[in-house]
């Protein structure tokens, strides 16, 4: 009896380290495609952690961060990104087992994570005998000239890849200075992916998943709304600074109210019973298209005021 319970064990954590290690070789080879399965790294961490438990569940990160960094050739910034990435699943495991809200899940995960990632790259630059800011800086301008160089490979307009050839520096500037809210939106939306992706296989698995409520019905505190209003005025004043931060906090609040922007989409697709392939359909349109994407978090941002789902009582929170 304990040889099969040992064998099954095993054989689940082959499949956890095989199944990332499958999703992380498309991630880093698949442009495009790549990126969006580099979404749900997390995954399997999550499941088989929950499944199997927290000592042999974390077998599963470790050995698959190992074949990483062989595939990659050693330490680099790439493979802290995806560590981090493993450990968000690892984390989401051990909070949904303590039962909390869903919005003190994904905050505690992200928080952990996040701070983690900063002591990594902490140690990684002193290891590396460099400032984290020329880390960032060398990263930056590599991963700006591969996505240029996949432009042309693509066979955009050379006006246009000149266009952006030019404006490059510009754009390294912006985008190492908004790096702390990409990096707090992507943590964001990752844990809130993964946790509803997972639901329908903790089920089938009859593992344990809390009971966050109808997230149908979810909402943002209203107190967030003054916050990224207050961050809108900071980006006309002159000064560099305040405009740095004001579209550092536009960016992570936008992320909160696409996910109540989607909650409203949610609700009204349930409400009007829409069959489920027109439903996939609709929800790639909002991922494809940006002008769509901005609607949905309009919805969101708007719904303190316009009330869409016409809800007498609809909590801030889910207290538990």
């Amino acid at each position: 009896m304990l040889q099969t319970i040992s064998r099954d064990i095993s054989k689940d954590i082959i499949s956890g380290i095989a199944v990332t290690s499958f999703i992380f070789v498309i991630s880093v080879y698949i442009p495009i495609i790549g990126f969006f399965c580099a979404l749900f790294i997390p995954l399997p961490t999550l499941i088989y952690r929950s499944k199997l438990g927290r000592t042999p569940g974390t077998i599963i990160p470790v050995i698959a961060t190992i074949i990483m960094a062989v595939i990659l050739g050693g330490i680099s910034i790439d493979i802290l990104f995806f560590f981090e990435l493993l450990l968000l699943g690892f984390v989401l495991s051990e909070l949904l087992e303590l039962n909390l809200s869903i919005e003190k899940t994904i905050l505690y995960a992200c928080g952990s994570v996040i701070i983690t990632g900063i002591i990594c790259l902490l140690f990684y630059s002193n290891i590396a005998n460099k400032e984290i800011f020329t880390l960032v800086s060398e990263y930056v301008s590599k991963n700006l000239e591969l996505t240029l160089s996949l432009y042309e490979n693509m066979g955009m307009k050379q006006e246009s890849i000149q266009m952006i050839s030019t404006s490059l520096e510009n754009i390294k500037y912006v985008f190492i200075r908004i790096i702390p809210a990409l990096v707090v939106a992507s943590t964001l939306f990752i844990s809130w992916t993964n946790l509803l992706l997972s639901k329908s296989i903790f089920k089938n698995w009859n593992l344990f998943y809390p009971d966050f409520g109808s997230l149908k019905l979810w909402k943002a505190p209203e107190l967030l709304v003054w916050i990224i209003i207050g961050c809108g005025i900071l980006l006309l004043f002159p000064n560099k600074t305040f405009k740095i931060l004001g579209l550092n906090g536009l960016l992570i609040l936008i992320t909160v109210y696409f996910f109540q922007g989607i909650a409203i989409v949610s609700f009204y697709f349930e409400k009007k019973k829409l069959p489920r392939f027109l439903r996939f359909f609709l929800y790639s349109l909002i991922a494809l298209q940006q002008i769509i994407l901005l609607v949905v978090i309009g919805l969101g941002f708007f719904d303190m005021w316009l009330n869409f789902r016409k809800l007498e009582h609809s909590p801030d929170k889910l207290e538990k």
